[in-house]
């Protein structure tokens, strides 16, 4: 077994995260196909295992004394019916029925501050380290920044409920303590967690490296997303459900947002609808649940629903000296592989941020209609696979950052992809001020906030980065690395212009960095999956999110360079 970024020790639970994030419409603006009614009769005696839209003594359809109300308070009495309708909706949109009841339960944010926190625990230093690291690697977190607290900003301390699958229990936060209100699509969203752990054991999957995770997500979160969007759609519709006020977005916390990390986690819940709905065109839900006993096996499956991907595996040659070694975590090499999604979010990040330009520009990374992200872009269009190995100076007791170095090694479909991995590389490079080395083969310095020495070698359809302290540990980490000679990478010309893949790649062409947010924010609630694998360990990551969206007025939001609140975090 390898170490990786986010192991963590956290509470097995499924959180749901009220915070005013990126506004999309649900799943990029996949809207999924007709209501499902595979019961053309009600049975007489209807029970709860086996009636498809019924649990408890409630049909999907029944109306409650909360459906007149303008507002979505509910008091205790009038709870349960509301969440054994939910059910019953749940199950009448996803055609399964659950296996036992799922209590709820709502809670004040004090309440939740004061005795839930525990939800969320520590890394180890060790831990902690890679996953610094890592996103370092992707110009995401920089030096002097910790990633734990990047994530726990952006989470915000503004938890709306989760799903814990040890309780099997949800709990819902909320803001008004006086009189909470309970948003149904949201329940209905956490409904679907509790089904699919029910029929399906959500703590089974390996989650091993970021890009397995976001690929299990593209299955799991794209199911529960294609569900509550339908959910959604009815209540508009046919059903008349419980629903909160709306609510004024927040700007300022868009700016305090790490896009890059978020853009790396949004990324099945853009895309993991079309996912469902390419499984469902070939046989219905039947299809769906066939998948959980073959998930996904990369994000790039994901991104390319309509297409056959699968990846190769990439092992990094160990080849450092004597003065450094492979970090160890219980034992075993630190090994992480990004994919797809997150090399896109790399690439794509600044968009929001006006004080610098982004490899890819926002027209081409923003969908049509700002309903949502182009993750299918020529930059990594041609990944195949990637490993990350991070390396530690071997005369040091107790690293951080500043003692480590990495060997990053991805594999292309063709030279031609390749090369143009390597263009973007070397453009976002340049925007982090980068200076060449002289007679140092492809070779450059970074000063700043990602500092280090940088070396790239291209061959035929393999990319291998190697960052070190300084230019003289790139060899001893990779031996070979950074040879004496002329540069040899070349950039090459990058088409963003065509169909799918958004605008055009034009530099100048930042209309919207900074400013624009997809969609006008009624309400958004973003969450945390927090489940224990196979091996024991426990991980995190993003697991639900709502939005209403209005496509004709997207939001202003000066996002700026970050400030040190944004970099530090607050849980």
């Amino acid at each position: 077994m390898t170490a990786t970024l986010t192991r963590t020790r956290l509470l097995v639970a499924l959180v749901a995260i009220s915070t005013l994030v990126l506004a999309l419409a649900a799943a990029g603006g996949v809207v999924p196909g007709l209501f499902v009614d595979d019961s053309p009769d009600r049975p007489d005696d209807p029970t709860t295992e086996d009636t498809v839209g019924y649990v408890n003594g409630y049909w999907y359809d029944d109306e409650l004394p909360v459906d007149d109300r303008d507002d979505a308070v509910v008091d205790d009495d009038e709870l349960e019916p509301v969440v054994y309708r939910s059910m019953a909706r749940v199950e009448k949109i996803r055609n399964m029925t659950f296996e036992d009841d799922v209590p709820v339960e709502v809670i004040s944010r004090e309440e939740y501050q004061t005795e839930h926190k525990d939800i969320f625990l520590e890394t180890t230093e060790d831990e902690q380290l890679i996953q610094n690291v890592t996103y370092e690697t992707l110009f995401m977190v920089d030096r002097d920044t910790d990633a734990g607290d990047e994530f726990e900003s952006m989470y915000g301390g503004a938890v709306g409920g989760y799903y814990d699958p040890e309780t099997d229990r949800i709990v819902v936060v909320s803001d008004t303590t006086e009189t909470p209100e309970l948003d149904e699509t949201v329940l209905g969203h956490e409904l679907v967690h509790a089904l699919q752990d029910q029929q399906f054991d959500l703590s089974s999957y390996d989650r091993m490296t970021i890009d397995q995770d976001v690929a299990t997500n593209g299955l799991i979160e794209g199911d529960a997303a294609w569900v509550e969007t339908e959910y959604e759609t009815r209540c508009s519709d046919e059903w008349a459900c419980a629903q909160p006020g709306e609510s004024e977005p927040n700007s300022e916390q868009f700016s305090q947002l790490n896009w890059g990390l978020y853009m790396t986690l949004y990324q099945p819940y853009n895309d993991g609808s079309a996912y469902i709905d390419s499984l469902r065109e070939d046989g219905g839900w039947a299809a769906v649940n066939a998948a959980y006993d073959d998930p996904p096996t990369s994000s790039s499956t994901v991104i390319h629903s309509d297409e056959e991907r699968e990846p190769v595996e990439v092992t990094v040659e160990d080849r450092s000296g004597d003065a450094w070694v492979p970090l160890e975590v219980d034992g075993e090499p630190a090994r992480q592989t990004v994919g797809e999604a997150a090399m896109v979010s790399m690439f794509g990040a600044d968009i929001h941020d006006r004080s610098q330009p982004s490899v890819i520009d926002s027209e081409a990374m923003l969908a049509d209609g700002l309903s949502g992200y182009d993750y299918d872009q020529p930059y990594t269009d041609g990944w195949t696979g990637d490993e990350l190995a991070v390396y530690v100076d071997a005369t040091v007791d107790d690293p951080t950052a500043t003692d480590t170095g990495y060997v990053w090694e991805t594999e292309w479909r063709s030279s031609e992809d390749a090369q143009q991995f390597v263009t973007g590389y070397l453009d976002l490079l340049e925007i982090h001020d980068a200076e060449p080395v002289a007679d140092r083969q492809d070779t450059y310095t970074v000063d700043d906030e990602y500092p280090g020495a940088y070396a790239i070698d291209r061959d035929g359809e393999t990319v291998t980065i190697v960052r070190a302290p300084s230019v003289d540990d790139l060899d001893e980490i990779n031996d070979g690395a950074a040879p004496e000679g002329d540069d040899t990478l070349e950039r090459v010309a990058v088409d963003t212009s065509d169909g799918d893949d958004g605008g055009t790649d034009d530099d100048d062409s930042d209309s919207l960095a900074g400013f624009a947010v997809p969609g006008t924010v009624l309400g958004v609630s973003i969450g945390i999956f927090v489940a224990k694998t196979r091996d024991g360990t426990v991980r995190a990551w993003i697991a639900h999110r709502r939005a209403l969206t209005r496509p004709d007025s997207a939001p202003s939001v000066d996002s700026g360079g970050g400030s040190d609140s944004q970099r530090r975090g607050a849980a």
